[in-house]
């Protein structure tokens, strides 16, 4: 029965009335989600047939309601309507509450539920609620894994037709939202959003913890888990959690070695996409993160972050153990292992265990002999590129590293840093045997060798063994015959050139080491150590069988043949043996 004014067919569930008594069944529908129009073609289920004739368009790609503006093509009228306000700018739908407008009516009924806080549309499986019955069907994909629409180009399926339409764009290109100031594009309007915080400064959401301020929501989520710990995503290889997904996938690649980032220009490949991208700088000679001080130029932002702290002073990393500062998080990693002792970085081939992974990676090429940094003067090459970097000095003749106290310069800041030692006095490697102290810890390594008698340098002709290698590389002249130092004077030849230098005095009269307490002076620096034993009576080289002191080491060694009986002096005439060299030629 139909009334003129009234509505008398009433639902029992919302209240809701109609006018005609067939609309009241297709309404209650709405309640108990019976869905008895399916469709052929995917078998989604509707509650109303108009609804399944809509859907029906999205596989046939039917689009019969056209923009008399634009031309632009939608499969239903209530889309049409809703787009026209595109151009018109019309939004007829205004709420009491707030003011705001709206083109769709559908729009500001969900609006309205802002205010109301209402929520009728509720999921049965988690029981989650939702404004819109739209939200709630798109929600429901996550447990059903429906994905009905699919991209006709690749195949890929998508829960809604928003996904596939951005999706889509990635085959066609199309970046339809430009970015006003800049006219940067994107593909979403979502991404275009974001990207104007850039512009505008804005940082809407906000840590409630410590109040630092992000751009982007997902930002601030990942911010949040430095505070609370969490790392939710876990590798199933070796169980490290980590508190961002692509973190998790970029670690993965060390287990599997998948390196998917490859430079076109020399083939190089890389885990991380950044990685590339800072790579192709040294190819480009980019430079774009500029100081603004001296005007030094990074490839990267952190570098410059981390150089603009040399301006500063700024060292923010703190050791708890002993109170040193760093400007660098990862130096004061690697500075906490000299406590730990901790060597994480170890060598697959010898077992040799380092602090740091580039360390290990420049031992590993001695396993395989890699020499990737090349002189492009003479073609040396060189493991490492500080090595290659101090070996061009050699061309250019460049010393960067000046002594404040007497003006030598150096070609490395290592050794600026030896010789300086010699204005300190400062002898930091002192021996845990007997207490000497050296400026350097490569002669500390030499000196220990002489009480360990490790001769780790054999001669490959004679088998005679030295404790350093410049020893050892002197000796094997003897075999070679090889003595490249001549005499400009006499043309005597020498095996070192410290030996023609010494010859050299013979020529000049120069005696260069001079004795403090009697004045004599001397070519060799030896002598004079030898010689001021007369005024000390000092007698360091004493003899272990029977404890007679002598000044010189030579002179213990001729005395030691007293008790062991050895001539290795022989005539070769009468065959006579002396225990002295110099008895030889006298008999």
């Amino acid at each position: 029965m139909m009334h003129s004014s009234k509505k008398p067919f009433c639902c029992e569930t919302c209240g809701k009335t109609f006018t005609v008594r067939s609309h009241l069944p297709k309404h209650n529908r709405r309640h108990t989600a019976e869905k008895p129009f399916v469709c052929e073609k995917c078998g989604e289920a509707f509650a109303f047939k108009g609804e399944l004739c809509i859907h029906v368009r999205v596989h046939t790609g039917e689009k019969p309601f056209v923009c008399e503006t634009c031309g632009k093509a939608f499969p239903t009228k209530s889309d049409l309507y809703t787009h026209e306000s595109v151009h018109t700018g019309d939004k007829p739908f205004v709420c009491e509450t707030c003011g705001k407008a709206f083109k769709q009516k559908c729009n500001l009924c969900t609006h309205e539920s802002v205010h109301t806080g209402v929520k009728p549309f509720v999921c049965e499986t988690c029981g989650k609620a939702f404004r819109q019955r739209g939200s709630l069907s798109l929600h429901e994909r996550l447990h059903t894994g429906e994905k009905p629409f699919v991209c006709e180009t690749c195949g890929k399926a998508f829960p809604t037709k928003s996904d596939l339409c951005k999706h889509d764009r990635v085959h066609t290109g199309e970046k339809p939202f430009v970015c006003e100031t800049c006219g940067k594009a994107f593909t979403q309007r979502g991404n275009l959003s974001i990207h104007e915080r850039v512009h505008t400064g804005e940082k809407p959401f906000v840590c409630e913890t410590c109040g630092k301020a992000f751009a982007k929501k997902c930002t601030l989520r990942i911010h949040q888990r430095e505070h609370t710990g969490e790392k939710p995503f876990v590798c199933e290889t070796c169980g490290k959690a980590f508190t961002q997904k692509c973190t998790l996938r970029i670690h993965q690649r060390e287990h599997t070695g998948e390196k998917p980032f490859v430079c076109e220009t020399c083939g190089k490949a890389f885990s991380r996409k950044y990685n590339l991208c800072i790579h192709q700088r040294e190819h480009t000679g980019e430079k774009p993160f500029v100081c603004e001080t001296p005007g030094k130029a990074f490839a990267k932002k952190c570098t410059l972050r981390i150089h603009q702290r040399e301006h500063t002073g700024e060292k923010p990393f703190v050791c708890e153990t002993c109170g040193k500062a760093f400007t660098q998080k990862c130096t004061l990693r690697i500075h906490q292992r000299e406590h730990t002792g901790e060597k994480p970085f170890v060598c697959e081939t010898r077992g040799k265990a380092f602090t740091q992974k580039c360390t290990l990676r420049i031992h590993d090429r001695v396993h395989t002999g890699e020499k990737p940094f090349v002189c492009e003067t003479p073609g040396k090459a060189f493991a490492q590129k500080c090595t290659l970097l101090i070996h061009q000095r050699e061309h250019t003749g460049k010393k960067p590293f000046v002594c404040e106290t007497c003006g030598k310069a150096f070609a490395q800041k290592c050794t600026l840093r030896i010789h300086q030692r010699e204005h300190t006095g400062e002898k930091p490697f002192v021996c845990e045997t007997c207490g000497k102290a050296f400026s350097r810890k490569y002669n500390l390594c030499i000196h220990e060798r002489e009480h360990t008698c490790e001769k780790p340098f054999v001669c490959e002709t004679c088998g005679k063994a030295f404790t350093r290698k410049s020893h050892l590389r002197v000796h094997e002249k003897v075999h070679t015959g090889e003595k490249p130092f001549v005499c400009e004077f006499c043309g005597k030849a020498f095996i070192q050139s410290g030996n023609l230098s010494i010859h050299e005095r013979v020529h000049t009269g120069e005696k260069p080491f001079v004795c403090e307490t009697c004045g004599k002076a001397f070519t060799q620096k030896s002598n004079l150590r030898v010689h001021e034993n007369v005024h000390t009576n000092e007698k360091p080289f004493v003899c272990e069988i029977c404890g007679k002191g002598f000044s010189q080491k030579s002179n213990l060694h001729t005395h030691e043949k007293v008790h062991t009986g050895e001539k290795p002096f022989v005539c070769e005439t009468f065959g006579k043996a002396f225990r002295h060299k110099g008895t030889l030629p006298v008999h």
